[in-house]
């Protein structure tokens, strides 16, 4: 691998990682009801693989739509293009995100290889794209969609999504609770019931 980082050499040498590293199932049979969250991570790869994936895009709506959280780093964010919502807007609309900006494409040299500038593609699907220096940290939050500008960022969007998710469990739980109270007055109010006319 080459990496000197210690989690990430713990992470590709651990055996069930690689498992499922090579038998990754297609994004188009991944059932988005078995997930809270989806976290689009980056490489150049990723601007001519996600822009057109319709399972994809269905997959990052549905979760979102669920209440789930959606994140994206560095070219991730190019899997959030063209995704819609069920009214119509697309998810970038109005909100603030962060991702690889035009000068890091420069300054990586790949700004006459990659097939569009992903910061102007964002923009024009109606996203305000936010942004730090050249290859500096920067994560941006907007309702339960969390993004980074570049790999840097990669570690904070891990965290804000952590945070978000904690949030969501959270309210799961809550509304798992009143269904059960519910449940168990509407039995309550049955025996009652039932007590009463038995006299």
């Amino acid at each position: 691998m080459g990496s000197q980082d210690p989690i990430q050499v713990a992470f590709t040498e651990d055996e069930a990682t690689r498992a499922g590293l090579y038998n990754t199932a297609r994004v188009d049979v991944v059932d988005p009801d078995q997930y809270d969250a989806i976290f689009l991570v980056g490489g150049h790869g990723t601007m001519w693989d996600f822009p057109d994936s319709k399972g994809l895009q269905k997959l990052v709506s549905s979760i979102y739509e669920a209440g789930g959280v959606v994140g994206a780093v560095c070219h991730g964010p190019a899997g959030l293009l063209n995704v819609d919502l069920a009214d119509g807007f697309k998810l970038v609309g109005g909100r603030q995100v962060a991702a690889f900006t035009n000068d890091e494409e420069v300054a990586a040299g790949m700004d006459k290889i990659v097939p569009f500038f992903l910061a102007d593609r964002l923009e024009e699907q109606g996203a305000t794209h936010v942004f730090a220096d050249v290859f500096a940290e920067k994560v941006a939050v907007s309702d339960r969609l969390v993004t980074g500008q570049n790999p840097a960022s990669a570690a904070g969007v891990a965290k804000e999504m952590e945070k978000l998710l904690a949030e969501v469990i959270h309210q799961e739980k809550a509304e798992e609770q009143q269904e059960s109270e519910a449940l168990r007055a509407e039995k309550d109010a049955k025996k009652a019931a039932a007590a009463g006319t038995e006299r």
